[in-house]
């Protein structure tokens, strides 16, 4: 049921399935102890966390690896004022077993970039947050 003010708060497997929809988010982590935040492909695995390919050199993987991080995704439509937002909070740890990198490698997100060596990192969804607003119900 939404609020009076249009937001819905939405429950964990709509958030999940909601997530599974979009090919893109947003992770937030610590950078030289600042706030960062980097657009990025991604897929969820079956247990519900996030998966990214990326580069083992990237700098992204020596900032989130072992620490609890944030991921985002939303679709927004500005026309009709509406949309949902999604929060995944968690460790963030690269994969480092061989059957789990052979399983995602066939099974895991593609990454936009082109890579020469991949990494995986998971973020596990420890908690998910999400709101849908009714732009209807907010102009009122």
């Amino acid at each position: 049921m939404f609020q009076s003010d249009g937001f819905r708060a939405l429950g964990r497997q709509e958030c999940l399935r909601l997530l599974a929809v979009v090919p893109v988010g947003r992770i937030v982590y610590t950078r030289q102890a600042l706030p960062a935040v980097l657009p990025i492909n991604f897929s969820l695995d079956e247990d519900g966390s996030v998966l990214v390919r990326t580069s083992p050199a990237a700098d992204l993987v020596r900032a989130v690896d072992g620490v609890v991080v944030a991921f985002e995704a939303d679709e927004f439509d500005a026309a009709t004022r509406s949309g949902w937002s999604v929060v995944v909070t968690g460790r963030a740890s690269v994969v480092t077993d061989p059957a789990e990198h052979e399983r995602l490698s066939r099974t895991g997100p593609s990454s936009w970039m082109p890579l020469t060596e991949e990494v995986f990192v998971r973020i596990d969804s420890e908690m998910v947050t999400g709101r849908e607003l009714n732009g209807a119900l907010s102009m009122r």
